[in-house]
């Protein structure tokens, strides 16, 4: 029995869906051992087709599951018979790191493409979409778009999850047709969602700094977290922004909601907001996606490419980091050999924005961190990195570098005068042992 085959008009079409619904345990017996399971990204989590598929787990062997930072606890993760790969960390797959059978692939988001067809080629993908429209359709969701059309054409078998839930987005290679999918499983649940971080007066006075930068007009990249919160509320002060962002969140959706991004003066794609995927601290989010016009949905390699970032004038991008060394290399990934996220898009944006007519990049972050775990202290500028921290984003390609105690161009310094710069905005306890540092590995 189908929920949505009514709304497809053409009754040949209708026929072609139902033919192809069956229960998520019938599905799931596509996979045979050996494959490579591509089960999802972020908010578009086909959960019933993965706790399916780990209820197989004493049938298969030799199975990799491939997905991307999950907002909702995966079976196909935890049950612990499969390999996991993913290209970007999230919180249920930092877990996992380090495990013989976790993987992970470094890749610029612009380049997801090349992960796909090289370093994933994944047999089966189970993709979240929802309800079909009166020709068949189906959308990607919340977070398909971004890669969903590579994983398609690589995978040669597609199991599809319909959610009632999930948005119908628009944009480039957002929808998959009926007759594209081996097995259709109706299952309706709500969207993973993310804590509301909340803004505080450090992160507040971080992005302060920024706002002089950017003018009514420009076209910015804001994301999610502490970082794009606070830029949320600061930004309600500025008129006709833009948006090409890869990910959009809360903050965006209440900045377009009161008209401070409007798209009217962007010079790419003018009135419409440009995102890959989203993540919301609410539902809400996912509603005011569910077919908005003003929205156009991009897969990362077209999105995250900096040619087409640069085409926007005065493009402003805002990236956090986990750690900036005295030169200006940022780490934004990880600490040590801990792997916390991923490469992501910073670099694509970082070298987009400096592109652009008039466009300007930041990297963001609080000048110290203290640690409730090891209860341990210390400064986010530092002279040296700990052993295999990754470098994200190489100190030749940084501008601006941002903390609560001010914001300096790093692009037009020499090492002495980018040394001297970085202990400038440093938090002042650990002013004089950086200098000291700097002077010790003949920095200064």
């Amino acid at each position: 029995m189908s929920n949505y085959s009514h709304l497809i008009s053409d009754d040949i079409m209708q026929r072609e869906y139902l033919d192809r619904i069956m229960s998520a345990d019938q599905a799931v017996q596509m996979v045979k051992d050996g494959d490579r399971v591509y089960i999802g990204t972020a908010s578009s989590m086909p959960d019933e087709l993965n706790e399916a598929l780990a209820r197989r787990k004493d049938q298969l062997q030799d199975i990799t599951v491939m997905c991307s930072n999950p907002k909702l606890p995966s079976a196909a993760i935890e049950c612990g018979a499969f390999n996991t790969h993913s290209y970007f960390i999230g919180d249920q797959e930092r877990r996992h790191y380090g495990e013989k059978t976790f993987d992970f692939s470094p890749i610029h988001l612009s380049q997801v493409d090349i992960w796909c067809q090289h370093i994933g080629r994944p047999s089966v993908a189970f993709f979240e979409v929802s309800p079909p429209d009166e020709n068949g359709y189906m959308s990607y969701g919340a977070s398909g778009v971004i890669l969903h059309e590579y994983v398609k054409k690589k995978a040669d078998r597609i199991i599809l999850q319909v959610n009632c839930h999930a948005p119908y987005v628009y944009g480039e290679n957002n929808l998959i047709h009926c007759t594209e999918a081996n097995a259709i499983v109706e299952f309706d649940h709500e969207i993973g969602i993310i804590p509301d971080v909340g803004v505080d007066d450090t992160m507040q006075k971080i992005c302060s700094y920024v706002l002089d930068h950017i003018k009514d007009g420009s076209t910015i990249q804001l994301g999610i977290g502490r970082v794009a919160t606070a830029m949320g509320y600061l930004l309600k002060s500025k008129n006709d922004l833009g948006l090409h962002t890869e990910v959009i969140g809360d903050s965006c959706m209440e900045l377009i909601k009161s008209g401070n991004i409007n798209n009217s003066r962007k010079t790419y794609f003018p009135g419409k907001s440009l995102c890959g995927f989203a993540l919301g601290s609410s539902q809400e989010l996912y509603r005011f996606l569910d077919r908005n016009e003003n929205l156009h949905f991009q897969p990362f390699p077209i999105l995250n490419n900096p040619y087409n970032i640069a085409k926007n004038d005065n493009f402003i991008s805002l990236n956090s980091a986990m750690s900036v060394d005295l030169t200006g290399q940022v780490a934004s990934e990880g600490v040590g050999f801990r792997q916390f996220s991923g490469t992501g898009g910073q670099l694509d944006y970082v070298k987009g924005s400096q592109m652009s007519k008039g466009g300007k990049s930041f990297i963001l972050l609080e000048s110290t961190f203290h640690s409730k775990s090891t209860g341990k202290s210390g400064s986010h500028i530092v002279s040296t990195f700990d052993p295999g921290t990754v470098v994200t984003t190489p100190r030749s390609e940084v501008q601006y570098v941002g903390t609560e105690f001010g914001c300096v161009n790093l692009k037009n310094l020499s090492v002495k005068d980018r040394v001297k710069a970085m202990i400038s905005i440093a938090h002042p306890d650990y002013r004089d042992q950086l200098y000291e540092e700097a002077k010790m590995y003949k920095l200064l």
